[in-house]
């Protein structure tokens, strides 16, 4: 890209991390990239016979982690598509993990869509994946260099990559709240990535990015906390809240035979509580 002074023709390999500044970003990453790590062998099982690798990079488009056959690592790695290499965009200019990062939405860079000449070879598939506090901390890409993938094929893996992109940022925010409730805010989500994290005094601490935006909250940064009933309360939010709390306590009524005492126990609330919700939520003994 002329705004970072590259050239298409440039046929220089890109900067390539080793050693320990690799293991740095890695060990930044952390239970992310523990998390991705099953996730990317079930996408490589799903796409690795039709000439596709599977790549993780960090939210800086630095490689750290891939799964490719053997059959194509070698080209792949060519390519510069290896752990520790950089694909920024102010580094290689257009492409899937460094346009996907700069923008902060999926994107498919198709063949000659890449601003270097050297890269117009390989289709890329990616979506970005934020971390608990709404900030983008990876990129999850699919390359592959067959001539014949058609734009078609790309947004059938596009779909794979968005859906296994979401599950990651999904099980990544529930690790960062295990002793939370987490709700899904919004049953029309089918991504289930609407998420809250209800604490123990039915205080939302936590929400994902696309709750944030849900909620007109900061889409990213430290989150306020905020009175649950406070929240669930306001008519103009994302439709399902109520019914998921109505959901909850249904069940631990219906576990507790009807005993409000017992149910209330088991939520973690007052019986005097569990009365005054069970009150708006038009719920009798």
């Amino acid at each position: 890209m002329l705004s970072h002074g590259l050239d298409p023709a440039l046929d220089a390999s890109q900067p390539h991390l080793t050693g320990q500044e690799l293991a740095q970003r890695q060990d930044a990453l952390g239970r992310v990239l523990a998390i991705a790590a099953p996730e990317l062998d079930c996408l490589f099982e799903l796409v690795g016979s039709s000439g596709c690798g599977v790549v993780l990079t960090d939210g800086e488009g630095v490689i750290v982690d891939h799964r490719f056959s053997d059959a194509d690592k070698s080209v792949f790695e060519g390519w510069g598509l290896g752990v520790g290499a950089v694909w920024s965009e102010a580094t290689v200019g257009t492409n899937g993990i460094g346009t996907c990062i700069t923008e902060e939405r999926a994107v498919t860079i198709h063949r000659d869509e890449h601003f270097l000449a050297r890269n117009t070879g390989m289709s890329c598939i990616d979506a970005p994946i934020f971390g608990a506090d709404g900030q983008l901390v990876a990129a999850l890409d699919v390359s592959s260099a067959r001539a014949d993938q058609t734009k078609a094929i790309n947004g059938l893996i596009a779909e794979m990559v968005a859906r296994v992109a979401r599950t990651v940022e999904v099980n990544n925010f529930r690790a960062s709240y295990p002793k939370a409730r987490i709700i899904i805010a919004d049953q029309d989500d089918t991504s289930n990535s609407t998420l809250l994290a209800v604490d123990q005094d039915d205080v939302v601490i936590g929400a994902t990015r696309r709750a944030r935006k849900a909620y007109g909250f900061a889409i990213q940064g430290a989150f306020t906390p905020i009175a649950a009933s406070d929240l669930f309360g306001r008519g103009d939010g994302p439709v399902g809240l109520e019914k998921a709390e109505r959901a909850a306590v249904v069940r631990a009524l219906v576990r507790a035979n009807n005993n409000v005492s017992d149910a209330a126990r088991d939520l973690n609330v007052s019986r005097a509580t569990l009365y005054r919700r069970m009150k708006r939520l038009g719920l009798s003994e």
